[in-house]
């Protein structure tokens, strides 16, 4: 019997000689093989560790929500269903696919067909197959009522990672020879029936089965225990955990499982405490302020409205940029989970390269949390280039180590680990599928909207999500397509009762009221009334109003002067000119790279090479993260090793600079873009004081000032450069212009003074609001404007619906085709980015060099003396120069995802193909696409031509 904490536990010899030879696991390069009474007892054994040992609480708590006995029950129900998981095995269409072994079976009165003849088999899948025979079983030996037994059974159904839909149902059930052989039914049905009642006795649920006839599982709790039942069975099946016979015969279920679950080693949970000290304390020891430095106003009242409310929900928190809403986030965060019972927190950011920004101040925090060391904490980087971040690698070598398994004499194998960390990228924990399963994890946002897209084993991406607390910064990053996913995603975390900490500098009122909304879900909870104010935060507790409170600002304030320049390159020149007389540093922010490097080639013509920096996300990886560390070095806070330039320079970028870089320059140049980034990019104009009044800048510098292009602003209303159509379309940038013009003519109360932060929440309401903004003569064009703007956003929505997943369902309906026409699997590849964001597939190439020789090599100029190394093409690179050549993927730009220009790339890219690169020992370089560059780091690529350089990066053109 299962009692406590002891592992799932039958007598071989209680079987019959028939139920002892149906199979589960075969080698199929050796004649090993596993009963399918031992995987269940496996499985089983291993569920009830995962859930003694490994999973957070609120998971806990979610499951035992449905059930009469609570939290009793539900670890016996999830035991239960992870030892019954694979009962479909125990049928014709699954054991006929190995001669030997269905032989076997067939001795022992098991009859069934040969593979050959049962062309139709999977049709009967083990996992449908085994979610129909538990459905008879409980049925016919409890008495249930069938419509109530499909919420359990469909967790055995859908184990594979999608559960069965009602169409498969229907073709399983007119084909009932692939469960039992016809002439032989009786005798299948008794051995599917003696493991069911093997697997209900060893559980000790018999009783329970009884209770359980009236309960309504929720939708919730299913998918969780869907997850739970994946995981078992994934660690159930690994053999270097859990040997295959004859190795496994004669050892002892107890020592079995002890072995391979010490072998397996998961890092527990994060298990937080409440924090029983000040706000001020609080901020003090978790984060390095400077000697005498007190929270912001803003990080206060987070962590108090946080400490106030009675059960975590969600706290979205509006605030100007810098004043330290990552560091309120993690503070509320930790409130939240020692609360709710969570086990972790995910952070999602918009890119890659703010993720890997965040990820060094995650792994910070985490070891100034009491309660993170004391043991080893899972942390995870969630981004498909996460193995190329230098930190997180750091992590994965020093959290690697061998799975022990179990000797023939039953005796634990010897463990092979390096040394301990209290932070480990656990090896088990860092696969494409169980990342997220981490504890501590930072991300793009696409991981958090994948939790919104039908796909295969969206059952673990809800487990690692729903013990989470999930903070998701800069929210008002995100198109229309894009929200469509975030609001269904939080529809799901409130039902699961996650804590969610939203963060925003400029969140038009419309969009808060959604993310509110969307979160309170179906249940009709009040969304309160509309706030205004800023800063803001905004509070929901579960069944409760939505309520907001105005934050007092810290007292750290920039007036920007704003005025309009004409888009002339010779005349921004000319300005730039008179505006560094002396010395000083400029930021031009251009909205598209072509625009970038038009400038930039302008500008070194007038003030010099050295005195122009290029960033933009068209470089190689490895130049990519040199030149945010090389932007933070010279531009960014001061007293913080930086190295500002002593003379003028002007760094021209593209919205690279916009977000998530802490760097501050003396004067803004910038396009004309929707005003919330716009604002945005005013963020790091004067961002830090550089000695009081700023006399530490240029003299004619010490005022901030913002000179406004990218438009032609004689025209009526001002028309937008067709680039910046391109990116955002006309009605963002015109309503930009429209709030901006009393302050460009010098008509607003401040006369041209935009004054950061008081004037960033009126611009970015007025702006997104329904009111009537700009002159009369611009009228007609900003109506048309947002006509257009409303069809392409009900064409993001109806796009988006295609494989959005469902709301939350009612109680005790089951998940029978909850991922009906998916996607199949959704990974952090171009591909599956393309399915939560409104973008065409991108094609990402790994660039090289061939030299004058016809030698390949690794691009000049990398740093750390990884440029110019020599590529074999017998054999595959080492492990060093593999890495290397794969931290130098580039997405191609928009033009090579244009269908046609795609395929004839991809056919001029496959041509070098490197066979010796293609091989399990070359994991970071086989099946990639390579783009081999001439000794001049030219090429034509399906009618372009491609130069690239370690300044400029990629630049391409036509070629006629």
């Amino acid at each position: 019997m299962f009692s406590g904490e002891r592992p799932v536990v039958w007598l071989e010899e209680s079987l019959s000689i028939a139920a002892r030879r149906v199979w589960a696991k075969s080698d199929y390069y050796s004649d090993d093989w596993l009963p399918l009474w031992r995987h269940m007892a496996d499985s089983g054994s291993v569920a009830g560790l995962i859930w003694d040992e490994w999973l957070p609480r609120r998971v806990k708590e979610i499951i035992a929500e449905s059930l009469p006995g609570e939290q009793d029950d539900a670890r016996l129900l999830a035991v239960w269903l992870a030892t019954s998981h694979d009962i479909g095995k125990a049928t014709p269409a699954f054991a006929c696919q190995v001669d030997g072994l269905a032989d076997k079976m067939r001795d022992a009165g098991l009859k069934m067909p040969l593979q050959k003849q049962m062309s139709d088999r999977n049709m009967a899948r083990h996992g449908l197959a085994g979610q129909v025979l538990l459905q008879q079983w409980l049925v016919e030996r409890f008495g249930w009522a069938r419509s109530a037994t499909l919420q359990f059974a469909v967790v055995v159904g859908g184990h594979h990672g999608v559960a069965p839909d009602a169409s498969a149902v229907r073709e399983v059930n007119v084909r009932p020879q692939l469960l039992r052989t016809p002439g032989c039914e009786a005798v299948w049905q008794g051995v599917q029936d003696e493991l069911l009642d093997a697997c209900a006795s060893a559980c000790g649920v018999e009783e329970r089965l009884v209770a359980w006839r009236t309960v309504k599982l929720s939708q919730p709790a299913q998918v969780l225990l869907s997850a739970l039942v994946i995981v078992a069975d994934w660690i159930a099946s690994n053999k270097d955990l859990f040997p295959y016979f004859p190795d496994a015969a004669g050892v002892g279920d107890e020592e079995r499982v002890a072995a391979a679950w010490a072998g397996l080693n998961l890092p527990a949970p994060w298990r937080p405490q409440e924090p029983e000290c000040t706000p001020e304390e609080l901020f003090a020891s978790r984060f390095p302020l400077p000697a005498g430095a007190k929270p912001r106003p803003v990080q206060e009242q987070a962590v108090s409205a946080a400490l106030a409310m009675k059960s975590p929900g969600l706290m979205v928190i509006e605030a100007p940029m810098g004043e330290g809403k990552t560091e309120a986030a993690l503070a509320v965060a930790e409130i939240f989970a020692a609360r709710s019972g969570a086990g972790g927190m995910f952070i999602a950011l918009p890119t890659m390269a703010t993720g890997n920004a965040m990820f060094p101040r995650l792994l910070d925090w985490i070891g100034r949390v009491p309660g993170t060391g004391d043991g080893d904490q899972s942390v995870f980087l969630a981004h498909s280039k996460a193995a190329l971040n230098e930190d997180f690698v750091e992590l994965m070598r020093r959290g690697r180590h061998r799975l022990s398994s179990v000797d023939q004499d039953g005796a634990p194998a010897k463990e092979k680990r390096t040394l301990s960390a209290e932070l480990i990228a656990h090896q088990w924990l860092v696969g494409r599928k169980k990342g997220m399963l981490a504890s501590f994890s930072v991300g793009t946002i696409d991981q958090l909207l994948f939790m919104g897209l039908k796909s295969r084993h969206l059952a673990l991406r809800h487990l690692a999500l729903a013990g989470k607390v999930v903070v998701i910064d800069e929210a008002h990053a995100y198109d229309t397509y894009m929200n469509t996913y975030l609001d269904q995603v939080l529809g799901w975390l409130g039902a699961y009762g996650v804590p969610v900490i939203v963060l925003s500098a400029t969140l038009p009122a419309r969009r808060r009221r959604d993310l509110v909304a969307a979160y309170v879900g179906a249940g009709g909870q009040d969304v309160g009334p509309e706030p205004e104010g800023y800063p803001l935060l905004t509070t929901v507790e579960p069944g409760r109003a939505a309520s907001s409170r105005v934050v007092a600002a810290s007292g750290r304030g920039t007036a920007v002067q704003v005025e309009r320049l004409d888009d002339d390159l010779d005349v921004l020149a000319d300005r730039l000119d008179t505006e560094l007389t002396d010395e000083g540093c400029v930021l031009v922010i251009r909205n598209t790279v072509k625009r970038v490097l038009a400038t930039a080639a302008h500008l070194r013509k007038r003030f010099g090479e050295d005195a122009v920096t290029v960033a933009h996300a068209q470089f190689v990886d490895l130049d990519r993260a040199d030149k945010d560390a090389d932007l933070l070095r010279r531009f960014g806070p001061p007293g913080k090793g930086t190295a500002r330039p002593d003379k003028r320079h002007i760094v021209v970028a593209s919205q690279v600079a916009e977000q998530s870089l802490d760097i501050d320059f003396d004067l803004l140049v910038t396009d004309l873009a929707p005003i919330d980034l716009m604002l945005q990019r005013m963020g790091r104009l004067h961002r830090h004081q550089r000695g009081a009044g700023q006399i530490d800048r240029p003299p004619r510098l010490r005022t901030a000032r913002c000179l406004i292009t990218g438009a032609d602003w004689a025209a009526s209303p001002p028309e937008p450069d067709s680039g910046t159509c391109m990116v955002y379309r006309r009605w963002a940038p015109l309503r930009a212009a429209a709030v901006l013009e009393p302050f460009l003519s010098g008509t607003a109360a401040s006369g041209t003074v935009v004054r950061l932060p008081d004037d960033i929440n009126p611009l970015v309401q007025a702006a997104y609001g329904e009111s009537r903004v700009g002159p009369d003569a611009w009228q007609d064009a900003l109506g048309q404007a947002w006509q257009e703007e409303e069809i392409h956003r009900a064409r993001q929505r109806q796009e988006a619906e295609t494989f959005r997943l469902g709301g939350v369902g009612k109680p005790g309906r089951s998940l029978l085709g909850w991922v009906q026409a998916g996607v199949g699997d959704a990974d952090d590849t171009p591909a599956g980015r393309a399915q939560v964001r409104d973008i065409r597939e991108t094609l990402e190439v790994l660039v090289v060099q061939r030299d004058s020789a016809g030698v390949l090599r690794t691009l000049p100029r990398l740093s750390k003396n990884r440029g110019g190394l020599e590529l074999p093409t017998h054999t595959a690179p080492d492990s060093r120069v593999a890495r290397i050549v794969a931290a130098c993927g580039l997405r191609l730009p928009f033009v090579f995802s244009i269908p046609s220009v795609l395929d004839e790339a991809i056919a001029e890219l496959e041509k070098l193909y490197v066979e010796a690169w293609q091989t399990p020992e070359s994991p970071w370089l086989a099946g990639e696409l390579v783009l081999v560059l001439d000794e001049n780091c030219q090429t034509r690529l399906a009618g372009y031509a491609l130069s690239y350089s370690h300044l400029d990066g990629l630049e391409v053109t036509r070629v006629d």
